[in-house]
């Protein structure tokens, strides 16, 4: 955020650094303020619904075939929110028409991603707001921020989506050189930021891990952390014991053994090994992960980007193309470069290969806005976007043909 308005001063700077002394705060509220919107907004709405669920517990006399009491185990949820503050200054294309009456931090303009804007000069979203859903609450924030001109674009965002628990920054600076009235090719060098450690599973390499023994000259492996060692790791406790039972066919009585286990409360919550596979040690895989990738610095990473934009608007037709590319050339400038992208196909059993050579990649991000009026009652319409970032896609789109009666 301190980067963003340090930037914003310098452009400010830039910008008014010829005007005289009495033009000064003029020309701040023409470059910040004018045709900017302040809001403050928010909604509420029904939780979506679990689906009923009852169990029984045993009646006043604790009896197992006494009447028992039912119990409505159903999880209900208190109303959903979502509440915001923003200021924003960002303008649309010839074919966006504002959603509403009022803006609200939903709306989603092509100029945010596009490589080009329809004006010249300082663009900017700053919107904060908390969220509930399900009864969890969620701090997102967008911080935008964009200066256009004939021969250049500089772009600053931070991006924050609690409830899908993504936290993304970048910042991209590029040249530009318009070829004719509706297309301009770019190129420059983006920053980027991401949380995840692509390929890199730590339970997967911890319950893989094997120590060896030699009996006559030959070697054996066995695990060096068999699976169920991580229940106790986390409190949990396993309790041999035998029962006996009768086949009803033969009479012969039958013994069977294996292990309970209960959790760190004391409280059994399998009865076989084989159960408490099943049910409870999925979850702990997955808390020994999100363990050990919390331990790991977000990581930033710096790359080559070219682009075009190409935008031709009429009434009745008009068709906005755009795209970046991102050259396999990637620098790793934060976090530790063994759990980076490099890596991502580096990771086995005994952890990351010695001597691994690291492995670039190609990223892109391309839309395409598309409108046809065929006459006064019927349009064809189409709208979709298309971003490829390391292992993630993120795609959305949308088709429509419009027919009027008369």
């Amino acid at each position: 955020m301190k980067q963003i308005l340090l930037t914003l001063c310098l452009l400010i700077s830039f910008n008014i650094s010829s005007q005289d002394k009495g033009k000064f705060f003029k020309s701040i509220y023409d470059e910040l303020f004018k045709y900017s919107t302040v809001y403050v907004a928010g909604d509420m709405q029904n939780p979506k619904e679990n689906a009923p669920d009852y169990f029984v517990r045993p009646g006043e006399d604790g009896g197992l075939y006494s009447i028992p009491q039912v119990v409505d185990g159903t999880v209900y949820h208190e109303f959903d929110y979502r509440y915001g503050i923003g200021v924003r200054k960002l303008a649309r294309y010839d074919y966006e028409v504002k959603g509403a009456q009022y803006y609200d931090g939903t709306e989603n303009n092509v100029g945010l991603s596009a490589t080009n804007s329809p004006v010249k000069g300082l663009e900017y979203v700053f919107h904060w707001e908390k969220e509930r859903e399900r009864d969890e609450l969620y701090d997102n924030h967008r911080y935008f921020l964009k200066h256009s001109g004939k021969y250049h674009m500089v772009k600053l965002e931070s991006r924050k989506q609690g409830k899908v628990n993504f936290d993304y920054k970048s910042a991209e600076v590029r040249a530009k050189l318009p070829i004719g009235k509706k297309f301009s090719i770019s190129a420059g060098a983006i920053y980027r930021t991401h949380e995840r450690p692509y390929g890199y599973n730590p339970v997967e390499i911890w319950l893989n891990e094997t120590n060896e023994y030699i009996v006559d000259g030959q070697v054996y492996e066995y695990p060096a952390n068999p699976w169920y060692t991580l229940g106790f790791y986390y409190g949990y406790d396993d309790i041999y014991y035998t029962s006996t039972s009768y086949d009803p066919n033969t009479g012969q009585e039958v013994q069977t053994s294996d292990w309970y286990w209960v959790n760190p409360e004391g409280e059994i919550v399998a009865y076989s090994d084989l159960q408490f596979r099943d049910t409870v040690f999925p979850n702990l895989m997955n808390r020994y992960n999100n363990e050990m990738w919390e331990g790991i610095d977000n990581f930033g990473v710096v790359s080559p980007v070219v682009g075009f934009d190409f935008y031709h608007y009429k009434n009745k037709f008009w068709l906005h193309a755009y795209g970046s590319y991102l050259l396999p050339y990637h620098k790793y400038v934060h976090g530790d470069e063994a759990f980076s992208y490099l890596n991502r196909n580096n990771w086995g059993m005994g952890g990351l290969m010695e001597d691994a050579e690291h492995e670039q990649w190609e990223d892109y991000q391309t839309g395409l806005v598309f409108g046809w009026k065929i006459n006064r009652s019927i349009g064809i319409f189409f709208e979709g976007e298309y971003t490829k970032f390391w292992d993630s896609e993120i795609y959305n789109s949308s088709v429509g043909l419009n027919i009027t009666l008369k």
